[in-house]
């Protein structure tokens, strides 16, 4: 098992949870094996294991909103969605936690809401101005488009983890075909 020297040790900057290795890892040891740490000194500057899923969420995050930078919504969030069928071990972590993070006491608990309305609010704004720009319903509640296709990710990620044949990707973009004008 690899160790982090006594100097990568005592640095104060946490290790990276980006790597694939431990974005897919499940087992705090894994990741810090992943990390070059012992447990213990994973949980020194994560504090807890969610903490850890966390951190690995928000890596995840930062990844997605850089590689799909001034694409429009649809477009990035159809490749997140390819992408998520490559990475199981993340999907159930993220659906995990977002499930857990029901309970506000839950350390993710703000996390997720803070992503919710990030990730919403700029959403809204693409429908909106698809929707003033003809490529969109505009008798639809933007509002309403983005809680439903939120919805509908989270129930396919759900399904895709017990089936996972099923096109997550596809079945988004045939909701987002009814979405468009006739």
């Amino acid at each position: 098992m690899r160790r982090a020297s006594p100097s990568a040790r005592r640095s104060s900057r946490p290790p990276s949870p980006s790597s694939p290795s431990t974005a897919t890892a499940r087992r705090r040891s894994e990741i810090a094996d992943a990390a070059g740490l012992s447990p213990a000194g994973l949980l020194h500057y994560f504090g807890s294991k969610e903490e850890l899923f966390v951190a690995i969420l928000r890596a995840r995050d930062d990844r997605d909103e850089q590689e799909h930078a001034g694409e429009d919504a649809s477009t990035a969030f159809l490749a997140v969605m390819r992408h998520n069928a490559s990475v199981p071990g993340l999907v159930q972590l993220y659906a995990q936690l977002a499930a857990e993070a029901g309970d506000p006491s839950h350390p993710a608990h703000t996390y997720f809401r803070e992503r919710t309305e990030r990730v919403e609010a700029f959403t809204r704004a693409q429908v909106a101005a698809d929707q003033r720009a003809g490529r969109l319903r505009d008798d639809l509640d933007p509002a309403w488009v983005v809680r439903t296709l939120h919805a509908l990710a989270d129930g396919l990620q759900g399904a895709w983890m017990l089936d996972p044949s099923l096109d997550m990707a596809a079945e988004i973009e045939q909701f987002l075909a009814l979405l468009r004008p006739a």
